[in-house]
């Protein structure tokens, strides 16, 4: 191309450049897509390369280097050194298992020993189920989930069998009173007892209605002992738990109880333990103690043995009394009882302000806590002669009858000791007697400490009585009962106390929850105090 036209052919460019600045300004025309200072231009990308992909060593490569020194000397640290950690570990948890207390086993307890248990001796008067104004079995069952609220073990039913008040001729101790149901309704009880998981026990006691429980020491005495070994055998196989036989003070030959406590053991099978218990209403203390001691059974329950304490129930006289009952048992297991079937309710065998320190004390003694129907609301017995006034109706509530049957009984006697005592009224009170019968009762049932645990009394002050439970490496739990009137003072320091203590319950409304200094503590008029600590390695 010649000079002239290639100049020609730049002016015709720039003329060409000039005239579009010169035009209105439009959608601009895409050339090949690509816009630049407002000219499009037609860029031209480059067609994509070829992916570089890594496919790593092959099989023969890696073998080759895997066999070099090097790699071989690398695994064989790696190796050793993965068995010295682990043989480490292996060292150290070795050092801390050898090193750690060890826990105690926990000893073998029946069922009986792991709670509380409810006497209903009087069923006539616990809960009438057919309108006739006279409790029975029925009645009982229907109270079965009021029962089972208390968190107790076992019920302690009857007698319920035929007899006449001092007349061995008519007693048949495998028949059911008719009063009280028949055998049916006894299956249907112990049914729903067990679905609750409580175990039943029958009183056997054999002239419960006369004077004197095993009738007078003749040969007609001799003759119930002889029928007692095949009622034994037929309440057992009916399926029982257990039976009680009262009175032992009146028994003339208190051998036969080892030879009953051998046929009742022989009904026991794996996970089923059938238990002998022999009640005295024995007045005399040192006599109580013969009979704990000697008597053949699994449990003696002795009604009396608290009450009639010479210094007006000081706590000095309850701790000596309750010292010499253990020494007197020695290992074999203890119950704890204020009351009972002929005796009366507690309420009414001990002052009213300490019926709920009572209650602290039952239920945190090393042993089986005893209670008697009523006594977890303060049911009261009625004035009269005893054979009456120890079986005042159940209070289920503040209705006319108290809930007891939708009939009035013919020699009902409304009287003004049980107002405001029932079930449902202290149900909803969270102060009340049998807010704390509960708390206590599933203490007891679930704390190592409670159930089995060592028993050491606290040197205290005349007034105060205070021990301590405890085992191995559970919470401790301390108790403390004022006996006093008065407002008591005092410091514990033991080795075997922390200097403070969390509040557990306490029968003064007052008393606040949390910890309290042991080393400065104010106890209430009568007041029970619960305290629990954890353990801490000495």
């Amino acid at each position: 191309m010649s000079k002239e036209e290639t100049a020609l052919d730049m002016k015709e460019v720039e003329l060409n450049e000039m005239d579009q600045e010169k035009q209105p300004m439009t959608a601009p025309v895409l050339l090949d897509g690509v816009e630049k200072n407002g000219a499009l231009m037609t860029v031209k990308v480059a067609e994509d390369e070829e992916e570089l992909k890594f496919t790593g060593l092959s099989k023969e490569e890696l073998l080759k280097v895997a066999g070099t020194p090097g790699w071989v000397r690398i695994r064989w640290v790696l190796l050793i050194l993965f068995w010295l950690g682990w043989l480490g570990m292996l060292a150290g948890a070795v050092v801390i298992i050898v090193q750690a207390p060890r826990c105690k086993p926990l000893p073998a307890l029946d069922w009986w020993q792991k709670g509380a248990l409810y006497r209903i001796g009087a069923v006539k008067s616990f809960q009438d189920s057919n309108q006739d104004t006279v409790g029975d079995l029925t009645g009982i069952q229907q109270r079965m989930d009021a029962l089972s609220a208390l968190k107790v073990k076992g019920l302690v039913i009857g007698p319920i069998h035929k007899t006449e008040a001092d007349n061995p001729q008519n007693t048949n101790l495998m028949e059911i009173d008719s009063n009280f149901g028949k055998l049916e309704n006894f299956t249907g009880l112990l049914e729903a007892a067990r679905k609750k998981s409580i175990k039943i026990i029958l009183d056997l006691t054999p002239n419960y209605k006369g004077k004197n429980a095993w009738f007078e020491p003749s040969a007609d005495n001799s003759v119930i002992q002889n029928q007692m070994r095949e009622a034994l055998s037929y309440w057992l196989k009916q399926g029982v738990a257990g039976i009680m036989l009262g009175g032992i003070e009146h028994l003339n030959d208190t051998e036969l109880l080892e030879e009953w406590r051998n046929l009742t053991s022989n009904y026991s099978t794996e996970g089923k333990t059938r238990v002998l218990i022999a009640s005295t209403d024995e007045q005399d203390p040192s006599r109580t103690l013969i009979f704990v001691n000697k008597t053949m059974v699994d449990v003696v329950v002795a009604s009396r043995y608290l009450l009639k304490l010479s210094d007006a129930a000081s706590a000095s006289a309850v701790a000596s009394r309750i010292q010499s009952y253990l020494n007197a048992a020695g290992p074999q297991w203890v119950s704890w009882s204020v009351g009972g079937r002929t005796v009366g309710h507690m309420a009414s065998l001990v002052q009213e302000k300490l019926l709920q320190l009572y209650h602290i004390m039952l239920f945190t003694l090393p042993g089986t806590p005893v209670t008697n129907y009523g006594d977890e609301i303060g049911l009261q017995d009625l004035p009269g002669q005893p054979a009456e006034s120890t079986e005042p109706l159940m209070r289920w509530d503040e209705s006319e009858i108290f809930g007891f049957s939708s009939e009035r009984p013919s020699q009902f006697d409304i009287n003004a000791i049980n107002v405001n005592t029932s079930v449902k009224t202290q149900a909803a009170d969270t102060q009340s007697l049998l807010h704390l019968y509960k708390r206590l009762s599933e203490l007891k049932g679930k704390e190592r400490s409670l159930l089995h645990g060592e028993f050491l009394p606290i040197p205290m002050p005349a007034n105060i009585y205070a021990f301590l439970r405890s085992w191995d490496q559970s919470e401790r739990f301390l108790t403390l009962l004022n006996f006093a009137d008065t407002e008591s003072s005092t410091s514990l320091t033991h080795s075997e106390l922390p200097a403070e203590a969390t509040v557990v319950l306490s029968s003064d409304p007052q008393r606040k929850e949390g910890l309290v200094q042991l080393n400065n503590l104010q106890l209430a008029p009568v007041e029970g105090l619960l305290l629990k600590f954890p353990y801490t390695p000495s």
